[in-house]
């Protein structure tokens, strides 16, 4: 279950950084055992079950990997396929008739400090429908192409920019399938000039111009318009709702790799929560990110499936919440963890030797923050065949410990709850200049 839509998220505004929201209803106390749609939920660490994880480094014909060329080659394109097919479902190519209408081509903004581009992305011939729109600040007066950070949101993109008047006035899917104006403030606020400052641009991407984010969704968003003749739904192996989101942001990458002000080589992800998982899984899919920062992705994201600790398969699967946004033959593993052909850690792994930022939260129960350092240790291997560190042998860090934060493989855990608070931001820019 995401949290972003659980009725206890308590939402504090007025706070300074990029994403000005802080989502925080975890106690203080790790809380008692509980019930989520009829399923049981773990929180005792003695009551995980045991697991053995699949050897990332070993090949489907039982060889092992002892080289960076075997993993790229070999290794890497068996688990992009396994996830294609057992979680997050096989998703199209670039459309042939996808276009760009770059209708904002470049307007300064506060200022004079900042330049602001808007485009629209057309998916298909038809410009009526199957479309979305980026906005994008870049610092002015650029005289070479720019690092960025390309965010996808949970709101439209004026929602993101209020201060902004001349930013698309857009519309956002209510979670009962309705489609209203865009409110003026969102889960979320670009916090601009603190990154252009720093020499970067930011951009950001509204989910719901993609896909709607309901079981029905797909009768507007792009799983629609693929669909096969007579299909009502994805077959057992094709894209969930993630895959969706995930693949919108490569049709993002396509228009970047266009625009001679943004450097395509040098771009970064960030999500959060159910976005959190999109991003991984997009970088994990599209190697032409060259980093990706998630935020609290837990279950179906960098958390270790197999271990039974707060949201598992089961929950995440159910038909009555989630299970649009996987691939239909996740759900065979609700009952048997173990039995999962994949886990996060190889997610994480295809990651390597780009750079991953693992952001988490110490009360975030529910998305298991201390399995998706589990999963960071287990992919850190893969990141040394390239010479390049995770977080090796080290314990599990306590909240505000940046003694891992900065590796290529990297993991921070703030204190408090599901999602971003301020001082993440802090950390997300300095792994930004680290790297990028």
């Amino acid at each position: 279950m995401d949290r972003y839509f659980l009725k206890s998220v308590a939402l504090i505004v007025a706070l300074a950084g990029f994403s000005t929201r802080v989502f925080s209803q975890a106690p203080a106390v790790k809380p008692p055992t509980a019930i989520v749609a009829g399923i049981p939920v773990n929180y005792d660490e003695a009551k995980v079950g045991t697991y053995t994880l699949p050897d990332v480094l070993t090949l489907n014909n039982g060889k092992k990997v002892n080289d960076a060329q075997t993993w790229l080659n070999t290794r890497r394109p068996q688990i992009v396929k396994l996830f294609e097919t057992y979680q997050f479902g096989k998703m199209p190519g670039r459309p042939a008739s996808m276009h760009f209408n770059v209708f904002d081509k470049g307007t300064p903004v506060f200022d004079g400090r900042v330049t602001r581009k808007q485009v629209t992305v057309y998916f298909t011939t038809d410009t009526g429908d199957h479309k979305m729109d980026i906005l994008v600040y870049l610092p002015a007066k650029v005289t070479k192409p720019v690092p960025l950070l390309l965010m996808i949101s949970f709101s439209p993109n004026s929602s993101m920019s209020p201060d902004d008047a001349g930013v698309k006035h857009s519309y956002m899917w209510t979670k009962d399938g309705k489609k209203i104006p865009a409110p003026k403030t969102g889960l979320g606020k670009l916090d601009v000039e603190k990154l252009t400052s720093s020499g970067y641009g930011i951009a950001t991407i509204y989910y719901g111009d993609i896909e709607p984010d309901f079981k029905t969704g797909y009768k507007y968003g792009i799983r629609g318009y693929y669909l096969k003749p007579g299909m009502t739904t994805s077959a057992n192996d094709e894209w969930g709702a993630i895959s969706a989101w995930a693949w919108g942001l490569s049709r993002a990458m396509d228009y970047f790799e266009t625009d001679k002000q943004v450097d395509a080589k040098r771009i970064a992800l960030q999500g959060v929560s159910r976005l959190g998982k999109t991003v991984l899984w997009a970088g994990a899919h599209d190697t032409r990110f060259k980093m990706v920062i998630e935020s609290c992705s837990g279950e179906g994201g960098a958390a270790i499936s197999r271990r039974n600790y707060g949201e598992n398969i089961k929950h995440i699967t159910d038909t009555s919440r989630y299970y649009y946004q996987f691939a239909p033959n996740w759900h065979n593993y609700a009952d048997d963890f173990n039995a999962s052909p994949v886990d996060a850690h190889m997610l994480v792994a295809l990651m390597a030797p780009r750079y991953l930022l693992m952001q988490t939260g110490d009360t975030d129960y529910w998305s298991d923050p201390k399995g998706e350092f589990l999963a960071a240790v287990a992919a850190a291997p893969v990141y040394q065949l390239f010479g390049e560190n995770g977080p090796g042998a080290s314990p599990w860090v306590a909240a505000g410990d940046t003694s891992i934060a900065f590796n290529p493989l990297g993991y921070y855990m703030h204190k408090g709850g599901h999602g971003t608070v301020p001082s993440d931001w802090d950390i997300y820019l300095a792994y930004l200049k680290k790297y990028l």
